[in-house]
């Protein structure tokens, strides 16, 4: 997503959002310890890696270390209750998740935090798509061809899913909601243990996020029949996107940084500067263009802009996919 693209959500911001403090004219900050990132995910997995990644390519800019802290625990509720109660300062922060962010607050009831009135939005970090991707025996070599194949044989290819409410329970179940087609969808904890069975061949296909599944792709261990960008990517020019064979279709996810509600909006606009310099250009946005992500770097106001629209249409896709939690 391009900058113009995010500027006419601006006028659609709610009135409610929580804000960053104001501060007098002409003020500016600079931390004075280091930038604590919190992430809800365990070390090594695709959200505390790109933290990771933002971290070390702001660190020079702000004049102190960003360190990234991992708070596990109910699906990233954990990380962002520990953000929501932290001192609004500038110096703690949490790596969110469209699911962290914007899925449990239509997933879960009575959460201790309200993800509007708790936070002030900093910066959409990255966009990020899935790959519809199957199995090198399934023989079906597009996106219409599947959908051909699923109409032919309702509920027998089987899909590989993270749990409800993941990106790849959303993707599929669009995909289904959009095609007219039915799947088994075979819920797994997380996209690595969906991923072997999708490469050993228990599976038949799986939409999984471009960078948990961009190895195995490139490697040939599984085949790449579309993407749910709107447009075609420029690493994966050879994939077409999914709307090329079915209209309308596109599911994309996204990371952003948010601090804790009355957060001084120097603070806030210092750190969003920097993120945006790092994923400008760089060994930071090669990094992540390598990881399969679309780096943004927004302003604080694009990011409450894309948020306020962010949560209606997850709450759909929840009401699609039929999405609970126990």
């Amino acid at each position: 997503m391009k900058r113009r693209d995010l500027l006419p959500l601006l006028a659609i911001v709610p009135t409610a959002t929580a804000r960053a403090q104001p501060a007098p004219a002409g003020s500016s900050w600079s931390p004075d310890r280091p930038v604590r990132f919190v992430v809800g995910f365990a070390p090594g997995g695709s959200t505390d890696t790109t933290a990771r990644v933002v971290a070390q390519g702001i660190t020079a800019g702000l004049g102190q270390p960003v360190v990234v802290e991992n708070r596990t625990g109910a699906a990233g509720n954990v990380a962002t209750e520990h953000v929501a109660r932290s001192a609004p300062d500038g110096h703690t922060l949490v790596v969110a998740s469209m699911g962290s962010h914007a899925t449990n607050a239509a997933l879960y009831r009575d959460l201790p935090f309200d993800v509007v009135r708790d936070f002030v939005p900093v910066s959409l970090v990255a966009l990020s798509a899935c790959l519809l991707v199957v199995h090198p025996s399934l023989p079906v070599r597009s996106v219409a061809e599947l959908v051909a194949r699923a109409k032919a044989s309702p509920g027998a290819l089987n899909c590989g899913i993270a749990g409800a409410g993941s990106s790849q329970h959303f993707a599929a179940a669009l995909f289904e909601h959009r095609a007219g087609v039915r799947f088994t969808q075979v819920s797994y904890r997380g996209g690595a243990p969906a991923m072997a069975d999708l490469v050993s061949g228990r599976l038949d296909l799986m939409f999984t996020p471009v960078v948990e599944t961009i190895q195995q792709v490139r490697s040939g261990q599984v085949r790449a029949l579309g993407t749910t960008r709107r447009e075609r990517s420029a690493e994966l020019s050879d994939v077409p996107a999914v709307a090329e064979a079915l209209p309308g279709y596109a599911f994309t996810s996204w990371l952003g940084l948010f601090a804790p509600a009355g957060t001084p909006a120097p603070a806030v606009a210092r750190i969003a500067r920097e993120v945006a310099a790092a994923l400008r250009a760089g060994p930071t946005r090669e990094r992540m263009e390598q990881l399969g992500y679309e780096p943004v770097g927004s302003t604080p106001g694009e990011f409450a802009a894309f948020f306020a629209a962010e949560l209606p249409r997850v709450t759909e896709l929840v009401r699609i996919s039929g999405a609970s939690v126990d």
